[in-house]
């Protein structure tokens, strides 16, 4: 014991940490190359599946549980209860490991079995609830983690939608890191907007540095995002179940501060799974779903560019949690998307 205490303390500084959570951050920065052959600029990526749970929600997650250990609300052994597509349950899951918390996870049956298998292999324990009942319906995922967390005594209930730890996180690291990779030259932020947190928080401190600095975000059809954005109007006849997974909202989070956006663009399903695809074959890069989705966005604005422009689009998550959806040729045939 004392020989292997002695070995640590010798460790150069490079890359070392005491536990998992010391590596989340710092994820590099990459140059996008043949997909985008017709863009008039150079196009990089903030590619955020460098987390050690895969995603950008690693850093959110980590937040809250400081925010809520801070606060005095979440106690030794208590029990952590989130709503989520996944990523966020899967950064918890790091954190309570570590800290030696419970962890009860809600998700909806349109979520990929690959997301609620790997929230299960680390620790967690997951609901699986209704996709298409209303958000105040006591069977949502969010009505499910509200309850949970009234009959469990010592438990915290995170909800990334309104915690603003969330979008503090990205304030303080993912807004920073991209302004120092690209020598404060960014011009554009493309991100997908779910919760708001990525978006909201990076555009907060990017815009501080520089207000002229254009964030654009990604919506789904069937998401109330756009609309409110230009009108203030929820309508919800733009409510309707779609596909894409951890981008857009039937709600309205505290997180997504929609005077720092500047424009909003709605994706399809169908455009945003081939995308997804494309990069994957044409960039080597593995991503997400609602990854394509992003990336797409910004190929239908490509247009506003001009060549010393210098836009990053984040991709917030790894392809393996989709491997049964838009990575699988039988689910792609299945929607009418393949032939």
């Amino acid at each position: 014991m004392v020989v292997r205490t002695e070995a640590r303390a010798t460790f150069g500084r490079m890359n070392v940490h005491d536990n998992i959570l010391g590596a989340i951050g710092n994820t590099p920065m990459i140059r996008l190359n043949k997909i985008v052959q017709d863009f008039p600029c150079p196009v990089w990526a903030k590619v955020e599946y460098f987390n050690p749970g895969h995603s950008v929600k690693d850093r959110m997650a980590l937040s809250m549980i400081e925010a809520a250990e801070a606060s005095g609300k979440l106690k030794p052994g208590g029990t952590v209860i989130e709503c989520t597509s996944g990523n966020t349950g899967m950064g918890l899951a790091l954190a309570c490991i570590v800290k030696g918390y419970n962890l009860i996870c809600t998700t909806n049956d349109k979520q990929s079995k690959e997301k609620v298998d790997v929230m299960r292999a680390m620790g967690a324990v997951v609901h699986v609830c209704p996709t298409a009942v209303a958000p105040d319906h006591p069977d949502s995922y969010y009505s499910v983690a509200e309850k949970l967390h009234k009959e469990i005594p010592n438990s915290v209930w995170c909800n990334q939608y309104d915690n603003l730890a969330n979008r503090a996180a990205h304030y303080r690291s993912t807004g920073p890191e991209i302004w120092k990779q690209t020598e404060g030259k960014i011009t554009h932020f493309i991100v997908g907007v779910g919760t708001g947190g990525t978006i909201s928080g990076v555009a907060k401190y990017l815009k501080e540095q520089n207000p002229d600095i254009q964030i654009w975000g990604v919506d789904s059809y069937g998401s109330v995002f756009k609309k409110y954005h230009e009108t203030r109007e929820f309508d919800e006849n733009e409510i309707y179940a779609y596909l894409t997974e951890g981008i857009g909202e039937d709600i309205l989070p505290a997180n997504v501060d929609f005077d720092l956006i500047d424009h909003f663009e709605k994706v399809t399903d169908e455009d945003g799974a081939h995308a997804a695809r494309e990069l994957a074959k044409k960039e080597g890069l593995l991503i997400g779903y609602s990854c394509g989705s992003a990336f797409q966005g910004l190929r239908q604005l490509q247009d506003r560019l001009k060549p010393e422009d210098v836009p990053v689009v984040l991709f917030h998550d790894h392809g393996s949690r989709y491997t049964g959806k838009v990575y699988n040729d039988d689910w792609m045939r299945a929607q009418g998307w393949l032939k």
